[in-house]
């Protein structure tokens, strides 16, 4: 199961971003040479208009090969003019205005972004959206509140919200549309176990009424979902299923004080209370230490579980349901990213074709709807990764052409060979390093 979800995934995300680039030379009248699926040796493959379309043994990447793009690289590297202008053909890429080859170059990571809104939109209106099938609060980030419903301070961890306003909610997503959506004025939230009423002003600004909802954190029992290999949770022996009760002798009760408690602790070597079944059980754990070195914090390494359920969705609402998540796992990536750049996560936290196929094996177990949205993810990953701005890379040529818009004339030969192997390097880098993080994780280190 693994391996085949892992070669449907990046066949079908290769094949995709290939496509974007394959469709682009076409439109612009750039001649396409060769579309390859994989490396290396050819396995089976045929040739209609002008385009040898094939399949290759190393599913691990594809290429379109277009007709004059970079062909006085090549020359260069087997002997030939060097440096010595060449005279583009008819249908040749580098015989395209720039707008046309930034087109043709940036339709691949297009492509992915406009495959990962499709699946997202597509599971949304077969299988309908995931909502939080809860209404109690867990937090409540008081810094994030608006002026005006500060009150909302007060809300008591595990209380179950019943009203807000006129609305009477049965999952988060009511909780959240009751707060965006209110009419700007005086509202009342409603509670029980605790039973309270909290006395609010709606702000005018949308953005302030986005804060507000996000201020408040659904409720999250601290049950393990899933255990990362290689980690302090892993080395202990924990399981999917383990209700944590207590850090450290502290009783938690949900996911945010559980998170709360070992975020404090460290590297330290802690107990971790849990519950499998009806049977209590103590894990002793050496805790990770993970940040910038000035705001250290402990890393257990568990996924939680969260109380979804689906909701079925008219074609419109799938349509934004797409479209939201296609927004908010963009933002998700791109944090990452800049906290990585910053300190903020740990650089073991990188994976390589090891992670993507245990992640892939699991999300297929887990059924076609979330193979789908992982699919999604996983494309919308590659894109921001191709657009990094590493030669090689689709960035990096899209920087290439940036120079050659700002100074009028493409970078010589031999700048091109040298920012290519540069970038590589740094490719060859970061395939290392991340192949690294998995083999430590595969031997639980």
């Amino acid at each position: 199961m693994t391996i085949l979800a892992t070669i449907v995934l990046l066949g079908v995300l290769i094949f995709v971003h290939e496509l974007g680039h394959f469709w682009a030379a076409k439109a612009v009248g750039v001649g396409v040479e060769r579309f390859s699926i994989g490396l290396g040796p050819r396995i089976w493959g045929f040739e209609r208009g002008g385009t040898e379309y094939v399949l290759a043994a190393i599913p691990l990447g594809g290429y379109v090969k277009m007709q004059g793009m970079e062909d006085e690289v090549m020359e260069h590297l087997e002997g030939g003019r060097g440096d010595a202008p060449r005279r583009p053909r008819e249908g040749d890429f580098d015989g395209r205005p720039i707008w046309a080859r930034a087109f043709v170059i940036s339709a691949g990571v297009a492509m992915n972004m406009l495959f990962a809104f499709v699946l997202y939109t597509s599971v949304a209106a077969f299988w309908g959206y995931r909502d939080m099938a809860t209404t109690r609060v867990m937090a409540v980030d008081e810094t994030s509140l608006p002026a005006g419903t500060e009150a909302l301070a007060g809300l008591t961890p595990g209380a179950e919200i019943v009203g807000v306003g006129p609305v009477v909610p049965e999952l988060w997503g009511d909780v959240r549309r009751g707060l965006v959506d209110a009419v700007p004025g005086p509202l009342t939230v409603e509670t029980v176990d605790p039973s309270a009423r909290f006395e609010i002003r709606i702000p005018e600004d949308p953005d302030a009424r986005l804060a507000l909802a996000g201020a408040l954190q659904y409720w999250i029992d601290a049950v393990v979902g899933r255990v990362e290999p290689g980690t302090p949770a892993a080395d202990a022996s924990m399981e999917a299923g383990d209700r944590v009760t207590s850090v450290a002798g502290v009783p938690v009760a949900n996911w945010a004080e559980m998170v709360r408690e070992i975020g404090a602790r460290p590297g330290e070597r802690v107990e971790i209370g849990v519950l499998r079944g009806e049977t209590p059980l103590v894990r002793a754990v050496e805790l990770e230490s993970v940040g910038d070195g000035e705001e250290e914090r402990g890393r257990l390494g568990v996924v939680q579980t969260l109380p979804e359920v689906a909701v079925p969705v008219r074609p419109g609402q799938a349509v934004a349901a797409g479209w939201d998540e296609t927004v908010g796992i963009t933002r998700l990536i791109l944090g990452f990213l800049g906290d990585l750049v910053t300190g903020s996560v740990s650089p073991r936290d990188v994976g390589s074709i090891g992670t993507i196929a245990v992640a892939s094996g699991e999300a297929a177990s887990q059924g076609v709807a979330t193979f789908l949205r992982f699919m999604a993810l996983f494309s919308v990953n590659l894109a921001i990764l191709n657009m990094l701005p590493i030669p090689v890379l689709d960035g990096g040529h899209m920087v290439f052409l940036g120079i050659e818009l700002v100074r009028g004339e493409k970078l010589s030969v031999k700048q091109r060979i040298r920012w290519s192997k540069v970038g590589v390097w740094v490719v060859l880098g970061i395939m290392v390093w991340a192949l690294g993080n998995d083999l430590l994780r595969f031997l639980g280190l």
